[in-house]
């Protein structure tokens, strides 16, 4: 039999800490690279709709924009918006913002 204790064994404790310390350390990356987002609501719903998802985040974040500007400059009917609305709901509180996007912009919905 062997003797699973070795002579200069290192506490778990102690692996924690310098995992937590580089961890800190790394900083700048994932969701945290923007700062809290509990300070922005419309990007913590979107981050919340994608999962934190880069490639989903920057998605929803260009069609956000683009849809906004789209109604400012174009001033489609109050109907409209709100029937797009419901249609890009994900969740009571929640939108998807590509959906939205196509839905303002659709010339067929623009008619009704």
């Amino acid at each position: 039999m062997s003797d699973c204790r070795s002579s200069n064994a290192v506490s778990s404790f102690a692996t924690v800490r310098w995992a937590i310390a580089a961890f800190l350390l790394a900083g700048g990356t994932g969701a945290f690279a923007s700062g809290a987002p509990i300070y922005d609501s419309i990007q913590l719903n979107i981050g919340l709709n994608c999962r934190w998802e880069r490639h989903c985040i920057a998605g929803q974040t260009h069609a956000m924009r683009r849809a906004l500007s789209y109604v400012n400059s174009r001033h489609p009917p109050e109907s409209l918006i709100h029937l797009c609305n419901r249609n890009a709901q994900r969740s009571r509180h929640r939108v998807d913002w590509i959906g939205f996007d196509n839905c303002i912009r659709n010339s067929r919905l623009a008619s009704r």
